[in-house]
This record gives C-alpha cells, sequence and structure tokens, in this order.
C-alpha cells in the first residue's frame, strides 16, 4: 500500500496485466463467437455466399489459370494441371472438369479476362455484405466496395496458384510411389500447401474486402485458423469424391445434378467455416485490444 495524495486514503499500487491462458482466450473466442450469431441465421449467411461462389468460381479459377499462364507459359500450366487431374477421383468427372478449367485458363484472351471481371468480383460483394452482418458499421455502396477491393486480389493469384500446382505435381509423384509414406506425404504436402495459398487471401478479405479494422495480431492467428479449417475441409471433399456413392439416385438417376447439388452443398460448408473464422478472428481482436481490468465485449 503507498500514501494516497495529499493524506488521503492509500492506494494499492498497480498490477501489470497477467498474461492469458490458451484455455482463457479459447474460452473468450467461443463465447465471441457464441455471441455474434445471437439474432443472426449462420446458414442464410452461407448459403447466400455459396450463391455468390457459385457464380464466381469457374470465372475465377479460369482467370487464376490465364494470368498463371501468363506469367510462365501456357504448356507449363497445362502440363501441371494434368498432374492436378490425376489426384482426383475419376466418379464424378472432376479431372476431366479441372482439365478443361485450365484448358479455358491457358487460352484465355485479354478480352475474355475482361469479361470475366463482373462475375468474378461478385463474391467480392457477397463476402462484404455476409461479414458486415457482424459489425455496426454503417456502409454504402456495399456492392461496389466489395468488388472493387476483391480485383487486387487477382495480381497475386500466379503467386498463391503456381506453387500449388507445383504442390499437386510433387502429391502426384507420391501418389505412384504408393505406401503409407506416399499417402502420408500426400495428405500434408495438401494441407501445407492449400493452408499457404488461402490464408493470405482469408486475410486479405478479414481486412479489406470485409471493412471493419481487424489488428495484425488478431488478423494473422484468425486467417491461419481458417485457412487451416478450410484445407482440412478440402481434403475431405476429395475424400469424399472417392466414395462409391451415387449422387444421381435422388435426382432420377441424374450424376450430373446429383454431383452439382454436392459441390454445392460443400461450398456451404466450407461458408460456413468461414464465417466462424471471421467471428473467431474478431473475438480475438476484441480480447487483445481490450483495455487492462475490462472484460472484452463480445461482438461490435
Amino acid at each position: 500500500m503507498t500514501p494516497g495524495p495529499e493524506g488521503g486514503e492509500p492506494t494499492s499500487p498497480s498490477r501489470p496485466r497477467s498474461r492469458p491462458t490458451v484455455v482463457a482466450v479459447l474460452a473468450t473466442v467461443i463465447a465471441g463467437v457464441r455471441a455474434g450469431l445471437v439474432g443472426r441465421d449462420l446458414a442464410l449467411l452461407a448459403a447466400g455466399l455459396t450463391f455468390y461462389a457459385g457464380i464466381a468460381i469457374v470465372p475465377l479459377l479460369v482467370l487464376a489459370f490465364g494470368l498463371t499462364a501468363w506469367l510462365t507459359s501456357a504448356e507449363r500450366v497445362q502440363e501441371l494441371g494434368r498432374r492436378l487431374a490425376e489426384l482426383l477421383p475419376g466418379e464424378l468427372g472432376a479431372p476431366d472438369a479441372v482439365t478443361r478449367l485450365v484448358d479455358a485458363g491457358a487460352g484465355l484472351t485479354p478480352l475474355g479476362a475482361l469479361l470475366a471481371l463482373l462475375p468474378m468480383s461478385l463474391y467480392g460483394e457477397g463476402l462484404r455484405r455476409a461479414l458486415l452482418r457482424f459489425s455496426d458499421r454503417a456502409d454504402r455502396m456495399t456492392g461496389w466496395r466489395g468488388r472493387l477491393a476483391s480485383l487486387p486480389l487477382l495480381l497475386l493469384t500466379p503467386v498463391l496458384l503456381y506453387p500449388l500446382l507445383l504442390a499437386a505435381a510433387a502429391m502426384a509423384d507420391l501418389a505412384e510411389r504408393g505406401g503409407l509414406a506416399g499417402t502420408l506425404g500426400q495428405v500434408a504436402v495438401g494441407f501445407y500447401s492449400v493452408l499457404a495459398a488461402l490464408t493470405l487471401p482469408i486475410a486479405f478479405g478479414f481486412r479489406v474486402v470485409a471493412g471493419v479494422r481487424v489488428h495484425l495480431r488478431a488478423l494473422v492467428v484468425g486467417a491461419l485458423f481458417t485457412a487451416a479449417c478450410l484445407s482440412g475441409f478440402l481434403q475431405g471433399f476429395v475424400l469424399f469424391l472417392s466414395l462409391p456413392l451415387d449422387l444421381g439416385a435422388p435426382f432420377g438417376g441424374l450424376d450430373v445434378v446429383g454431383g452439382v447439388v454436392a459441390l454445392g452443398l460443400w461450398l456451404f460448408l466450407l461458408h460456413l467455416v468461414l464465417v466462424v473464422g471471421w467471428l473467431a478472428t474478431r473475438a480475438l481482436d476484441e480480447f487483445w485490444t481490450a483495455p487492462a481490468g475490462v472484460p472484452a465485449a463480445p461482438g461490435r
């Protein structure tokens, strides 16, 4: 105890804020995620994002392959694309779909790239609209802000996609080798390569496209966590494709319809993870920026 000013009551010396335990951080993040979901329909938000993704995913992939082909060469991208197709199960025609996407990207013209920008940028609009649902911020021209904010990511797609294609070629070599070591190697290379490729776009989406300020430490941790979860789910999707399922049975034997519905379902699940990852990032940010002695308010 130290004497108070001018003979007043003694005051206690200030104590430094104790370092939170991992359990305390996890409890705060879980509470923040739960509080952020109060009054909001998570499934509906994820379904809306899935709708935007359904419009944007093909133009985005074609542009990504096209820019990578311009940076390297069309032949190199097609060669690596064939190695990627070798990794995918053939039950639903996934290898043929990947080959067609790669060929379309390799033959992309400047006019075709320009025309693909509009549907591709719609995903930025959907992401901004969805994530702003968890903020009190008033936003004007949300659609155009989201679309324009997403365009700079195109410049990074060759830098992110080309290493991913190289990783796919390495995975194809491991698949040819076979055995337990080859299988474990495929899983590890696939998981960490997708994790590395997704982290920066997710961080950019959370910080720039979403239009809500998030400090760097929370942004890095939240983007890594979300990218790791999405990478795991994508590994699960590849496993799902290899299962001997008759996806056309509920749709009158139309396998194409069943495949499209299955893809939409997995996109929906991925966006559930993405939204929860955003809420976890916000909760971390609020926890780490709360003043000492003041509990972080879950949600803003």
